[in-house]
């Protein structure tokens, strides 16, 4: 029997400060980090973004919850 290794490739963090939003990603295969701001509006549709993704990537997971 085979066991999967699990790698952490990236890591990502949406941090807020003073009322603004940004995207904090770090490749933790380089040590790179890199930063980008976010628009609030996209803050608030990230729950339905993360659902679509589900969706579309794991299909069955989806159906299994109805």
């Amino acid at each position: 029997m085979e066991t999967a290794t699990q790698r952490l490739l990236f890591a990502a963090e949406l941090v807020e400060e003073n009322g603004t939003y940004a995207l904090v990603v770090q490749d933790v295969r380089t040590g790179t980090v890199q930063t980008t701001p976010v628009p609030k509006a996209m803050v608030d549709k990230l729950p339905a973004f993360l659902t679509a993704l589900t969706a579309k990537f794991n299909p069955v997971a989806q159906r299994r919850r109805r």
